[in-house]
């Protein structure tokens, strides 16, 4: 047994990494020229395959119900606007400060299912509400009174607020019981579609032109989808939706090591206040009492 959740904790730690690795991987392609509907339209191409590859290998079923068609398009387009609106905050702010922002997305979560759904908000959840935005307010306002881009922190804050939807969307309908990585999969292939008509039918797509930007571009596929993807389901099925949503919070915090230690970002004394107090609020919601959501919070990652 101790053996089976020892395991469980190496795979939601390596899910997390795994998934922190965007930065390292999207901004060497920015570097050489390369646009983000390019960037993103390589890693949901070769993130479909990989996911088909690993689907066909362990017998998994692709087949969908007619019923089924219509949710995962909307879905997917919710999954791709928040992979594009993060990608394109990269261009207006650090990349590890971005990326503790959009793990926010659990508090966003509650925040709707209090206002649509009526569900009951709890002193935990308000308590967690009011924490994440005087972390996003130590972010936005650093030492010295320097502050973000305004643009870069509505762009993120729009990636959290669509993967947040795209979660309550997937619980609210007939998708709620779909495979986690079928799900994923046709999230990711109809949400390609997006940057197919961005990049006019792939007539503007920038072709991989060197080594380096097809070793980033594999990559991005492997690494924050595929790997992050099958040991997210693993570390759940060992220990459990909680403590790998817990687990989770290595996901901002290697995004910001990254970003200090390989493309030296800097982390001030009131950044780092502000990523503990925006992590303190995602555990609190993720570990309080009747969140249902946890599980398909972390089951379907990002991508």
């Amino acid at each position: 047994m101790e053996h089976a959740r020892m395991k469980g904790y190496i795979y939601g730690i390596i899910a997390s990494v795994s998934y922190g690795l965007n930065p390292l991987f999207a901004l060497p392609l920015y570097a050489t020229g390369m646009k983000v509907d390019s960037v993103l339209l390589y890693r949901y191409g070769f993130a479909v395959l990989f996911l088909a590859g690993v689907m066909k290998l362990t017998g998994q079923s692709f087949a969908l119900k007619r019923r089924e068609i219509l949710p995962l398009i909307v879905m997917g387009l919710l999954f791709s606007f928040s992979s594009l609106f993060l990608f394109q905050s990269f261009n207006y702010m650090d990349a590890g400060i971005a990326s503790t922002i959009l793990f926010m997305y659990p508090v966003l979560v509650a925040l709707i299912m209090a206002i649509f759904f009526k569900e009951r908000l709890t002193l935990i959840k308000v308590l967690s509400i009011a924490t994440a935005f005087v972390g996003i307010s130590m972010l936005y306002k650093g030492d010295g009174g320097v502050t973000l881009s305004l643009t870069g922190v509505s762009l993120v804050l729009m990636s959290s607020l669509t993967y947040a939807l795209y979660i309550v969307g997937v619980n609210r309908s007939s998708l709620k019981e779909m495979a986690g990585m079928k799900l994923t999969f046709y999230a990711i292939l109809f949400g390609s579609i997006v940057y197919v008509v961005r990049l006019r039918g792939g007539a503007d797509l920038q072709p991989l032109a060197t080594e380096s930007q097809w070793i980033n571009a594999l990559g991005l596929a492997v690494f924050p989808s595929l790997i992050s993807m099958v040991t997210i389901a693993k570390s759940i099925r060992f220990i459990g939706a909680t403590p790998a949503a817990i687990l989770g919070a290595l996901e901002p915090l290697t995004a910001l090591f990254v970003g200090v230690t390989v493309f030296h970002e800097k982390l001030t004394g009131g950044n780092m206040v502000g990523v503990l107090l925006i992590l303190f609020a995602v555990t609190l919601i993720v570990v309080g009492p009747g969140w249902w959501l946890r599980i398909k919070a972390i089951g379907h990652r990002h991508a």
